[in-house]
């Protein structure tokens, strides 16, 4: 039997053993070499070919869209949220840092420190290190301690365990409107149904939460008190003492994500579960948006049985979060570079902010801020009532520059053109300024509007 790169005999021997004509041998190598099974080399002959293997049928996967069933899990405005810009994209949109504001060597140096611990790859405490879940209620406030805190992994893993905790599949969640997508996102997931409560300039409106309550049977509402994503609103005390009493009065949870907490400038209200005696709130604590990405890090405040379940999906659903990660954390907030990072965070904040107004001013006078929140990282704007908010976006695209729809943020259909645009994910000021202005290129394209 012939094996690949074995010469073939000669023409002569070939009419010798088959009795045929010169003319016969040379058509059957042509074939054979046109069908790949033969390899002509002038002056050498004719060797068999390696056989290349018969491609593989495709895989059939169709089965799986009935074994799956009908639900979907969409994670198209989360994606989007995460998409890195390419090359020469100037980037209005995201929900972190941009790297140069990041304390990247600060981490890596309490990284160093954290692993050399003898222990710091052992299985932590259930609930988390001790030392950070202290650090978490010490910033909370109020009469938490630690035996409050659950350490998860990060803000998005977190409103994930509370939705599925505290609602069952097909239940009603109440959600203010607008609000950030990820939670929209991680509702849909868990089975549940998101029913907007309108927000104002001081952010939820108690009236509106009290009906959607009485209207909805729901049992649990999310709300962003502190510089609310996307439109910057922050309650004030009274309002939060408001929310807290409505709630209450129908016996529910409200989910409080604190996202913003080391991200403002200036004095804020306390907490709500600061100053929530009953255990009606969650809280919600990152350490991601104001360190990095990948520190996904967050503490989960609850108290009574709601406390227990929550514990009890972390275990059974991924049982802890590693532990070095933890005793970085831990390392880095503990350490004097935490307090200069957050003094440099927050200036640079204020200045961003200031530059991305005065750019709007400038290069979209057309386009109508919400409000000028007391720091983080985004601001809301609404587009003229007769703009295609979708068209804007597109163009924004084609000019070079990244932002985020307003219809993402919104449960239900939203009142009009809206655009979120944020001013930390531009490396420097004059990325910054340039990303504007094409924005404002795109919005003047889509509208007519005079340059």
């Amino acid at each position: 039997m012939s094996r690949p790169g074995d010469r073939l005999p000669s023409s002569r021997e070939i009419m010798r053993r088959h009795g045929v004509s010169p003319v016969t041998v040379s058509r059957a190598i042509a074939q054979l070499a046109a069908e790949g099974r033969v390899v002509t080399r002038p002056g050498s002959g004719a060797f068999v070919a390696s056989v290349r293997p018969a491609a593989a049928e495709a895989a059939d996967l169709s089965w799986q869209t009935v074994a799956l069933g009908d639900r979907v899990v969409d994670d198209s405005a989360v994606v989007s949220l995460l998409a890195q810009p390419e090359d020469g994209v100037v980037p209005l949109t995201g929900g972190y840092l941009n790297p140069d504001l990041r304390p990247t060597r600060e981490l890596a140096a309490a990284a160093a420190r954290a692993v050399r611990r003898p222990d710091s790859w052992a299985m932590p405490p259930l609930n988390g290190l001790a030392g950070l879940r202290r650090w978490f209620a010490a910033e909370v406030g109020g009469a938490l301690t630690q035996s409050d805190v659950l350490v998860v992994s990060g803000g998005q893993a977190a409103l994930t365990h509370a939705f599925r905790a505290l609602a069952a599949p097909g239940e009603v969640v109440l959600v203010e409107t607008p609000t950030y997508p990820g939670a929209l996102a991680a509702a849909k997931a868990a089975g549940l149904r998101a029913s907007a409560v309108p927000v104002d300039r001081d952010g939820t409106r108690p009236d509106l939460l009290a009906e959607a309550f009485a209207r909805t049977g729901a049992r649990v509402f999310l709300c962003q008190p502190t510089l609310h994503n996307p439109t910057g609103a922050t309650m004030p005390l009274d309002r939060r003492q408001q929310v807290l009493a409505v709630a209450a009065a129908a016996g529910a949870f409200v989910i409080e994500d604190d996202y913003a907490r080391f991200l403002t400038r200036g004095p804020v209200p306390p907490s709500m579960v600061s100053l929530d005696r009953h255990g009606t709130v969650v809280h919600i604590l990152s350490l991601s948006k104001i360190t990095a990405p990948s520190l996904r890090v967050a503490g989960l405040i609850a108290r009574g049985p709601a406390a227990h379940r929550l514990r009890a999906s972390q275990l059974v659903e991924s049982f802890f979060v590693a532990r070095p990660l933890q005793e970085t954390a831990l390392e880095f907030v503990g350490s004097p570079a935490w307090r200069r990072h957050l003094a440099t965070v927050t200036q640079e904040i204020g200045t961003r902010q200031q530059a991305l107004l005065a750019g709007l001013a400038l290069h979209a006078p057309e386009a109508e801020v919400h409000l000028v929140p007391r720091g983080g990282l985004h601001v809301w704007v609404r587009l003229p009532q007769d703009a295609d908010e979708a068209g804007v976006v597109e163009a924004a695209r084609r000019e070079g520059v990244l932002i985020s729809p307003g219809r993402i943020y919104y449960p239900s259909e939203p009142p009009g053109p809206r655009i979120r645009l944020t001013h930390t994910a531009a490396v420097t000021s004059a990325e910054l300024d340039e990303g504007v202005r094409r924005f404002g290129a795109a919005l003047r394209n889509r509208t007519g509007a005079e340059p």
